[in-house]
This record gives C-alpha cells, sequence and structure tokens, in this order.
C-alpha cells in the first residue's frame, strides 16, 4: 500500500539523495511549524473571547440538525462531497469512500457544537479509508474514529499512528510531508501546511498537513489547518486540483497566533493553487475564534462576488452534498 517516491530508487548510491530528501522533509516541517506562544495582548483577548463568543454559545440552545434526504453517490468519475461539519467531510472518489477528520463531538471541553450533526456515522455507507490530517483534538477525534473503524486502512502524519492505534483500524500508514501511499487506484499525498501538529503541549514532534487525493481522472485537495503561507504554489504545481476543502475560520484566534485562513486568504490559496472549484470548511460548528460565528460564511461569500468567483465556489450547510 506504501508508495515512496523518496526511497524507490534503489542501490547502494540512493542512500545520500534519501538522507537529502529526508532533511528537506524535516525543514519543510520544522519551517511551517507555529509555535505555541501567545503574542502581546492574549488575555484581554481571552477575555473577549470568553464574554462575546464562549459564554454566550453556552446559554444558547443547540439547534436541530437538518435532513437533506439520501446521500447522493457519486460515478469513479466523480467527486462526491458531504460536509460533516468542522473539517469532516465523507468524499467518494474513483469510486471509493474516504472519511476525512470525522467529527461528531457535541463538546471539546467548554466549547460547544452550535447545531447537532446532520449526518452521523451510521448515515454513512461503508467506509473504505480513514484520513487525519493532524492530531488535534477537532481534527482527531477518537470517538468517532472508533464508530467508523472496522478493520480498514487509516492514514496520518508522521508520529500521529500511536494515537489511534486502538481505535480498530486494520492497518495505520504514517506519511511524511510529500510521501504517498496508494490504495487501489488512489494515491494520497501528504501536502505541507503551516500550522502545528502537538496533541499535548510537549508532543510537538507530531506531523500535520492536508492530502491530494488523486484518482485516474480527478484530484482532490483536503487542506487540514493551515495559515496562509507560500506553500500553497508548489501544492498546485504538483497537482490538477478539481476540487479544493479550504478552512475559512477561527482566524481570530484568543492567543493571537496566525494559526488559520481567513476568508480571502483561502480564496488567495485557492487561486495560488489554480484548483477548479472550492468548498469551505472549518467554520460555524465549534467557535474556536473571536470572530461571530456566521462571519467567516459571510466575508466568503462577499469575497467570491467581489473577485467573480461564485460560479467556483460552493458554501454548503452542514450535512449538504455535492457532485463534482
Amino acid at each position: 500500500m506504501l508508495f515512496d517516491p523518496a526511497s524507490s530508487s534503489g542501490g547502494a548510491g540512493s542512500s545520500s539523495p534519501q538522507k537529502k530528501r529526508g532533511l528537506l522533509n524535516k525543514a519543510q516541517t520544522e519551517g511551517n511549524r507555529i509555535g505555541l506562544l501567545p503574542t502581546e495582548g492574549w488575555r484581554k483577548r481571552n477575555f473577549q473571547f470568553l464574554n462575546e463568543v464562549l459564554i454566550p454559545t453556552l446559554l444558547a440552545p443547540r439547534q436541530p440538525g437538518e435532513d437533506f434526504g439520501l446521500l447522493p453517490v457519486a460515478t469513479a468519475a466523480e467527486i462526491g462531497v458531504t460536509w460533516l461539519g468542522h473539517a469532516g467531510f465523507f468524499c467518494q472518489i474513483g469510486g471509493i469512500n474516504i472519511a476525512i477528520d470525522p467529527n461528531w463531538a457535541l463538546w471539546h471541553g467548554p466549547v460547544k457544537r452550535v447545531r447537532h450533526p446532520s449526518v452521523w456515522a451510521h448515515d454513512l455507507p461503508h467506509i473504505d479509508l480513514v484520513l487525519i490530517t493532524h492530531a488535534h483534538y477537532d481534527h482527531l477525534h477518537l470517538p468517532s474514529l472508533r464508530k467508523l473503524a472496522v478493520a480498514q486502512p487509516i492514514i496520518v502524519p508522521q508520529g500521529v499512528g500511536k494515537v489511534v492505534k486502538n481505535c480498530g483500524f486494520g492497518r495505520i500508514v504514517e506519511l511524511k510531508i510529500w510521501q504517498s501511499a496508494t490504495f487501489r487506484d488512489l494515491r494520497i499525498t501528504l501536502t505541507p501546511a503551516k500550522h502545528w501538529g502537538a496533541r499535548n503541549i510537549h508532543d510537538t514532534h507530531r506531523q500535520f498537513g492536508g492530502y491530494l487525493i488523486k484518482s485516474p481522472e480527478r484530484c482532490l485537495f483536503h487542506c487540514g489547518d493551515s495559515a496562509m503561507f507560500d506553500g500553497f504554489q508548489e501544492i498546485g504545481k504538483r497537482a490538477s486540483i478539481d476540487l479544493a476543502l479550504m478552512p475559512i475560520g477561527a482566524y481570530d484566534a484568543p492567543s493571537g497566533r496566525q494559526v488559520h485562513m481567513n476568508p480571502e486568504e483561502a480564496l488567495d490559496a485557492f487561486q495560488m493553487m489554480g484548483a477548479h472549484s472550492m468548498i469551505p470548511m472549518h467554520h460555524d460548528t465549534f467557535p474556536l475564534g473571536g470572530e461571530p460565528l456566521r462571519e467567516p460564511a459571510e466575508r466568503l461569500v462577499k469575497a467570491a462576488l467581489a473577485r467573480q468567483l461564485e460560479s467556483r465556489v460552493r458554501l454548503l450547510r452542514e450535512g449538504e452534498s455535492a457532485i463534482y
């Protein structure tokens, strides 16, 4: 299943290039890792987040999920996506069912999910493959993964395998940046991101990223979490992306760190990659940033109209599906 182009050339003379490529991967990850220290003014921002976002959300009733009927079935020549909320997606590509960062949690500590999920794990067909972009609790939710695990493989960034080892997956594949794995006719490549991957404060060794998922006919990109950085240009050079799933929320971090993209930056990254279509994620599910909950979607729609991209950017409601 594992295919690594960096190690595909055998022979005695291959060790030196392989070592150089390993150092390059490490440099890419280290250079894109965001530090954990907050910036000046973090106390005031946290107080505002507590009073203007967190407490009002706790006091408001959780909204009901929506019913969009049966999930559509994409052909092998199409890409089908269903937004599960936050960064979670059920994807169909090349006739294969994939779950990416699924999360059905109603709480993450004191952070309350603002609506009930519209599509639960039991509503999904059999999942052939699971992808996790990084080990943060809102992307790697162990109870959600256990609901899907039936001995199929799971792909995670390097250093994350131990976190999911007792979930019930048949094989755990860890990838480094730009390393690829194959599953049937799919090739899945871990792409760089500007973020960090620690599940707890001291395990900063864990890698993080997004995924290029290529079938013989289509290419899907899931960005994971990322701030804006020039690495999106390199991602665009390596693939002709039909559909990009891009994060647009939690950009007003209480810590003051630049850890996520705002909607305009997400559109910048989308255009840098030369992707054909875009669906936003990482918004309107968990209140993780200081911005008003509906602001990311509203800003995205306005920015897409201003750039004449409205026909290429589709805003899904949680539980809604689209076929490309």
